[in-house]
């Protein structure tokens, strides 16, 4: 009479590659499949891969692999665990493929990866950039950018907590004069 159904909860993975949009001005975004071995997709799972230094490119025959990806060998596995440093192919449409071949070798363009996922298939993907490398002052201007949108946000937070009645403390101080004029 009862029907008893598996319940698989997946652990949501998602790797990033926080240096990525530091680095470079992101131009276009793909996402790629990954050809994995069985010990590197159990390592995945259990959040055991690094993409910080990683890149990509192309070999002789036109094939996209990404390079430096850190997957840490897997706890239980035997004398058959996989290399952590290894070349892993990246499985993209001809057309996509194509297109980034011809950016990379005529433009002086790079592709680094953003993001390593697992999809609700239960796949690996790779989310992928084409990207050009920043200046010294564009990551300056980033920085800038950073640094005022949260003193804007820890301003907003400040009017608001003090308009409702409260006593607004900035590190053990009273908030600067400036953040503490009445939203009207």
């Amino acid at each position: 009479m009862f029907k008893y159904y598996l319940c698989i909860v997946q652990k949501i993975i998602n790797i990033k590659n926080k240096r990525a949009r530091f680095e470079y001005e992101l131009i276009d975004e793909y996402t790629a499949g990954i050809i994995l071995t069985g010990t590197e997709i159990k390592s995945i799972r259990n959040s055991k891969a690094s993409i910080a230094e990683s890149f990509c490119e192309f070999n002789h025959k036109g094939e996209l692999f990404t390079v430096n990806m850190h997957i840490e060998e897997y706890a239980f596995g035997t004398r058959f665990n996989h290399k952590p440093k290894a070349q892993r192919k990246l499985l993209l449409n001809k057309k996509e493929l194509n297109k980034l071949y011809k950016e990379v070798k005529n433009g002086g363009l790079t592709i680094v990866p953003l993001r390593l996922f697992i999809n609700d298939k239960g796949f690996a993907k790779i989310r992928i950039a084409l990207a050009r490398g920043k200046k010294l002052y564009d990551k300056r201007e980033t920085i800038k950018d950073r640094e005022n949108k949260r003193e804007f946000c820890a301003g907003s937070v400040a009017m608001v907590f003090e308009k409702m009645g409260g006593k607004v403390v900035y590190f053990g101080k009273p908030y600067p004069e400036v953040y503490n004029q009445s939203i009207d």
